[in-house]
């Protein structure tokens, strides 16, 4: 389902909040104003299989201009409003972007894109060499009657490499039809509907935000848009919002877990019965953590920008198989070394999704993605992850095959380490990378961010070495530390670790 579909049925439900304020659209205005931009984007010109950019914030408009490309059989390319100029302006480049729309809290970022398309619309405030969306919208002509599916068509995240453009294929059905997995799946495995009120509080141009909010919309929820994480304020519009559905990061985890008890106990969550993490490996003491305060309402999963395979868990199977990602709802699962070959239970390899059809492809890159496939099977894909499975199937991942240190020909996963210092009182945040030793040819380094009020000292760098060694294997504990002001992360929360090599 779409939008359009809510919009008949309970025209003035919320279709989206602004945490912050309380400002609402419903799903009356969603519907409308989505349609009216897709009649503005036909009138340009923009035919299915066309791409349209996106610069902005967590608003309301970025919903709208969602459904407008969702409704209309073209990409939208939400573009990470973090970047310089120049890097923005490769993306609408390389996508060959036929209109591109910011929003006016990013005027310095939207006027500064010299590259790309003629047409570009910014709302809530005047850009330099932007039209007016409102005006736009304003003179807009009948709705379109053809709705064709459109797609999100993201850009890699750029931690191991330039970004890239992952572009699957148009659906080749209507909007209100049936058919998209994702949704299916939401619906199973969390039950969401109508009467749902998700929490997104991770920027909506990153893949999980993006998809999760269009999930909500296509079964009829409420989506309240916070501008940015805050541990504390989360509490609160959970509890302001009786929020029921909310996906995080185990770094918002680990922000909310260092909380004060009592300022975490002072907040009403039971209205949460569902609260759902991905992006990244999730520390086990952690996620106990998590578990023990809210209750086994605490789901996770596993997949990618490139959504070529999902996996599953919830808090009873991950109490009994600690630390795994679960089992796969979307694709069969294989764990390959590197000819290919498949492995058994418990070994580490190269984590495959099969699919029926190759699920996407690198624009512009056939190198990329042929190197994504597997060797044998062309429908097999890769993100590059390493993990293993137990005998009932639960992936466990291991870390990032270019993150992998060898040192005396030794592989360690730099995660374990991390999972580890992540919790130290002392440690806000923490990467693990390997530096080059002439001996052994790599050696372990922590590069610590420390909480507030604490100070780096040979002393405490020495406690934190001691620390991990308590709790995991020697070799893989840190020789070094390293203290800094703050770690290159996303604001999705994935660690650029190429900046620190």
């Amino acid at each position: 389902m779409y939008p359009g579909v809510h919009a008949q049925r309970s025209p003035e439900r919320p279709a989206v909040i602004v945490a912050e304020t309380g400002e609402q659209m419903s799903y009356r205005q969603l519907d409308d104003h989505s349609a009216a931009l897709a009649r503005v984007l036909h009138d340009a010109g923009l035919r299915p299989g066309d791409v349209v950019a996106l610069l902005s914030d967590n608003a309301p408009e970025a919903l709208v201009v969602l459904w407008a490309a969702m409704r209309s059989g073209l990409y939208i390319t939400a573009i990470n409003h973090h970047l310089t100029a120049s890097e923005a302006g490769y993306i609408v480049g390389d996508s060959g972007a036929k209109v591109l729309i910011a929003s006016a809290t990013l005027r310095d970022l939207a006027a500064g894109v010299e590259a790309g398309p003629d047409m570009r619309l910014a709302f809530g405030g005047a850009v330099e060499g932007y039209d007016s969306y409102e005006k736009a919208l304003a003179g807009a002509g009948p709705r379109l009657v053809d709705q064709p599916c459109g797609a999100v068509m993201l850009y890699s995240s750029g931690t191991t490499g330039f970004p890239k453009g992952i572009q699957p294929e148009l659906p080749g059905r209507s909007v209100d039809e049936p058919g998209d997995p994702i949704v299916s799946i939401a619906r199973v495995l969390y039950d969401i509907g109508e009467t749902d009120v998700y929490y997104s509080p991770a920027p909506i141009y990153h893949a999980a935000p993006l998809r999760w909010c269009s999930m909500v919309h296509a079964l009829g929820g409420t989506v309240v848009l916070a501008r940015k994480f805050d541990a504390q304020r989360t509490l609160e519009h959970i509890a302001r919002y009786r929020v029921t559905v909310t996906q995080m990061v185990p770094t918002m985890f680990i922000r909310m877990l260092k909380l004060d008890p009592a300022t975490r106990d002072h907040h009403d969550l039971s209205s949460l019965r569902a609260v759902i993490h991905a992006a990244a490996p999730c520390p086990v003491d952690a996620k106990q953590a998590m578990i023990d305060w809210l209750g086994p309402i605490v789901y996770e999963y596993y997949s990618s920008t490139e959504a070529h395979g999902m996996t599953f868990i919830d808090s009873a199977d991950w109490l009994e198989h600690p630390g795994s990602v679960g089992r796969s709802v979307l694709g069969v699962l294989h764990i390959c070394d590197d000819d290919g070959d498949e492995l058994p239970p418990g070994e580490v390899g190269t984590v495959y999704f099969e699919r029926d059809c190759l699920p996407f492809r690198y624009l512009n890159d056939p190198d990329k993605t042929a190197a994504a496939q597997h060797p044998q099977h062309p429908t097999w894909t890769t993100v590059g992850d390493l993990g293993s499975v137990d005998a009932d199937g639960y992936l466990y991942l291991a870390d990032r095959k270019s993150f992998m240190i060898i040192s005396g020909g030794v592989n360690i996963y730099p995660q374990e380490a991390e999972n580890v210092l992540a919790l130290h009182p002392a440690v806000h945040d923490v990467a693990v990378i390997g530096v080059p030793d002439p001996e052994m040819g790599e050696r372990v380094k922590a590069v610590v961010q420390l909480a507030d009020g604490i100070t780096g000292s040979d002393e405490l760098a020495q406690e934190l070495i001691d620390y991990t060694r308590s709790r995991i294997a020697h070799y893989k504990a840190p020789r070094l530390v390293d203290f800094v002001d703050e770690l290159p992360r996303t604001p999705t929360g994935k660690l650029v670790k190429s900046r620190l090599r």
